[in-house]
Parts: structure tokens; C-alpha cells; sequence
């Protein structure tokens, strides 16, 4: 494989931004420099001062495949996702069927082998029946085990508390939650229907879907993390409320050590809140639900402040056509991958985060998190999974949509940064307008 030499770069890489050069050879980052001379035959590619970061890694992501790919598939969004700066991502178990034993853990796996734009890995589902499954996984072979501790999308809901237990007792990967407490849902889901009978509307679904469902079944969970010992990360952390109950500080501990129990907000929750729902609708319906614009500024907050450890997207495309259904028919989630770094660094320029934040949400600590093999990081010896960004703003239009579903909740915004290049083990997949060459994603290996 050829080598090339990026040059003049801003580098932002474990808490600090330095100017540099970095050269990649044979799908690695080789050299981390100043001055690095180009050899004989090297492609050079002049930073010009622009942001290289490493790529980010998306630990929640739907992409519909295997069973819902009028929706969008595994080519489809791992391309809108490398066009949007994340060169590895972790998929949901709550496809068709659902990955609830390994036969169909392996058989994703295959399906995205050669078509997956960015790294993989796919989560192992749980069910109310399939214990013996989550025994029997290999750790090395899934990120996580998914508790849909709230029904969502998927119908996977795990609501036996013997079932609960013995998971949280026996898994041998960290849990991923989805925590909303059902039964309180379906209450308010009730109540607002007998006062509104068929006239509910988007703005209600942050009540229907309420905080307290939210803050109950995240307490659910971590006290049974608590109990047996388990490494419980929680997914989408939608309210205020709940991150009283995190550990504030580093993933890893000045000992070395990690948080047992860890915390994952999405770009969303950082981006819209209640009044949004005024113009878009059930373009924004998501589970949970965006809440108030206190909780966005308090998440967003908590992202600087080391209470929440990482950023994902949650990224759950459906078709322009459901989404305009009426909103109890409408489904929940929203597509986000190609826009979702651009929408962090908005934070950036707002003073609310800094670069080297969004880069160890977005890329270090879902590495570490998740013991992710040589990737997250900007180092020497790492795959070369990097990006680009320049600060020259750009309004999203639909047509430069890459999702399946070809619409995007941020279409019509202006954002002040763009993805100029993306690298996917060292080859260029993404030029700042097209998709460059094949697929070049990579099954995503764990250190345990």
C-alpha cells in the first residue's frame, strides 16, 4: 500500500492540540512529526493549518440490517457516517431478526464484511429468554450486550427482574442499557390519550416519555450493576435529573482504574430541545424523548465537566414517509451520523466545549470504554482512521444526504465546520464532497 504525508496539520489528540505531520503507511499511522520529508512516490496532502483528529467512534447506531433496509443498510449509512468524520460504529442488536445468540452475531458480521465504509462491530442482544446465549458469548467477538430496559423500537424489552438479575450477574461483556421505565409510559401514554383522544401531538412526547421513566429505570440499573459488580454503560442520557447519579471524573482514574458505571448522551440532546418540536415535528421523535432546553445546556455541560463519558448519535433513520405519519403512528429516531460531528464542534464554537472534549467523547472514550484494539486514538502504530475538518460553514441540503432514508433533521442549519477528508485504515474514503474508492471498513477487535 502506498504512503501519504499529511503535512501542516492541527492536530488534536489526549487533551492537547500541537501542529504536526503525520504519515501513513500500510493502513497505520507510522510517523507523528515536525518536518517529515516526503519520500519517493508519497501522496503529500497539505493540511494548511486545518483540525486532523482521529476518526470518531459511534458506540450506538441503527442501521437497519438485517430486516428493515428500506430504511437504510450497513453500505448506505456507514457511508453517511464516514462522510460525517466517524470511521467506526457499534449497531444495535434490534434488527430483523434480532442478534440474540451468536449464529446471528456472525452472520452481521458477514453481511458487512466488504460493504461497511467504516469499522464495525455489532452488539449482542438480550431477551427475556435467552440467558444461555449471553453465557456462551465470546467477549472478543461483540462490544457489548444491549438491555432494552425500555420498549423501543424493536420489541426486545427485558422486563423479567430474574431475567435483569441474572444478566447483570452473568454477562461477560459490559451491559449497554436503554433505560425507560414501560409500565410508567404506557400510563401517561394512556392518560394523554383519554384527555387528547387521536389529537396528540410531537410537542407531548418529552411528557409522554418522561423524565421520571428515565431517571427510575436508570436507577433500576445501575443498582443492579452496583450489586453484581457489572461494567454497566448508559446509553442516551436524555434529562437533568439523572446525572446526580453518575461518578464525575476521568473514565480512566489517576490509578489506572475505570468507572464501573458509565454514561453516553447523543448529539441531539445537545442540539435541539422542546421548542424544536414546533417545526420539526416527528422529524425529532426520538426515545427517550428530546427534553427542555434546561436538560440540553445541563448534558452539555456534563460532557465538560467529566460527568458524562461519551457522545454518540443514536443514529435510528426511518422513512420521510413514516416520519409524517400522525405522531402515535410515526416512528421514534432520526438520523444522524453524517452531520453529528459538525454538530458537536458547533458546541465548540458556542465556548461550551472544547475540541480536545469532543474528541475524547467522541473517539478516546468509546476506545477505552468498550477496549477497542488500536483505534480512537492519534498515535504511532494506530490504524489510520483520521479526519479533516476545516472551519468554513456549510448549510445541510437534502440532496447531499447520504442516508438511505434522505432526509436530515438538520436540514436548513448552518454549522461552522466541515469534514474535508475522512481516512479509513488509511485509505482516503471521503474528499469533502464524494465518497473516494471501496469500502474500507474493518471488523473492530477488543483487548479482553
Amino acid at each position: 500500500m502506498s504512503s501519504t504525508l499529511i503535512t501542516n496539520a492541527r492536530m488534536v489528540n489526549e487533551g492537547r492540540t500541537f501542529d504536526g505531520d503525520l504519515r501513513i503507511e500500510n493502513g497505520r499511522i507510522a510517523q507523528i512529526g515536525n518536518g517529515l520529508a516526503p519520500r519517493d512516490g508519497e501522496q503529500v496532502v497539505d493540511a494548511a493549518g486545518r483540525w486532523l483528529l482521529p476518526g470518531m467512534i459511534d458506540d450506538q447506531v441503527h442501521f437497519r440490517e438485517p430486516g428493515l433496509t428500506h430504511k437504510g443498510d450497513i453500505a448506505s449509512e456507514s457511508a453517511a457516517a464516514v462522510a460525517g468524520g466517524l470511521t467506526s460504529f457499534m449497531d444495535m442488536p434490534n434488527t430483523n431478526p434480532p442478534t440474540l445468540d451468536s449464529t446471528i452475531l456472525e452472520a452481521k458480521y458477514e453481511l458487512a464484511r466488504g460493504r461497511a465504509w467504516a469499522n464495525y462491530g455489532f452488539y449482542h442482544g438480550a431477551s427475556n429468554d435467552n440467558l444461555d446465549a449471553i453465557r456462551a458469548l465470546d467477549p472478543k467477538k461483540a462490544p457489548g450486550v444491549k438491555v432494552f430496559m425500555g420498549a423501543s423500537t424493536g420489541n426486545m424489552l427485558v422486563d423479567n427482574p430474574e431475567t435483569l438479575d441474572a444478566i447483570f450477574r452473568e454477562c461477560p461483556t459490559p451491559i449497554i442499557t436503554h433505560c425507560e421505565d414501560t409500565p410508567m409510559i404506557d400510563a401517561n401514554l394512556k392518560a394523554f390519550q383519554e384527555k387528547y383522544g387521536d389529537a396528540l401531538t410531537p410537542d407531548m412526547h418529552p411528557d409522554i416519555r418522561s423524565r421520571e421513566a428515565c431517571i427510575k429505570s436508570t436507577r433500576l440499573a445501575m443498582s443492579l450493576a452496583r450489586k453484581h459488580g457489572t461494567r454497566l454503560h448508559v446509553l442516551h442520557i436524555s434529562t437533568a435529573d439523572e446525572l446526580a447519579l453518575f461518578e464525575k471524573g476521568p473514565l480512566i482514574r489517576a490509578d489506572g482504574s475505570r468507572k464501573q458505571i458509565t454514561a453516553e448522551t447523543c448529539v441531539h440532546f445537545l442540539h435541539f430541545a422542546r421548542p424544536d418540536y414546533a417545526t420539526k415535528g416527528n422529524l425529532i421523535k426520538c426515545n427517550p424523548a428530546i427534553k427542555e432546553v434546561s436538560d440540553r445546556e445541563a448534558i452539555t455541560a456534563a460532557l465538560a465537566d467529566d460527568v458524562l463519558d461519551v457522545l454518540a448519535t443514536d443514529h435510528a433513520p426511518h422513512t420521510w414517509e413514516e416520519k409524517q405519519k400522525p405522531y402515535a403512528q410515526a416512528p421514534s429516531g432520526l438520523p444522524l451520523v453524517q452531520y453529528a460531528l459538525v454538530a458537536a464542534l458547533e458546541r465548540v464554537h458556542e465556548g461550551k466545549l472544547t475540541r480536545e472534549q469532543v474528541v475524547q467523547k467522541f473517539a478516546h472514550a468509546p476506545a477505552q470504554l468498550f477496549d477497542v484494539e488500536e483505534r480512537g486514538f492519534l498515535r504511532e502504530g494506530y490504524f489510520a482512521d483520521l479526519v479533516l475538518v476545516e472551519d468554513v460553514p456549510f448549510t445541510v441540503k437534502r440532496e447531499d444526504v447520504l442516508s438511505k432514508c434522505g432526509w436530515s433533521p438538520f436540514e436548513g442549519t448552518t454549522f461552522r465546520s466541515r469534514v474535508a477528508s475522512t481516512w479509513v485504515n488509511g485509505q482516503l474514503v471521503w474528499d469533502g464532497s464524494n465518497l473516494v474508492g471501496e469500502p474500507a471498513g474493518q471488523r473492530m477487535t477488543y483487548d479482553r
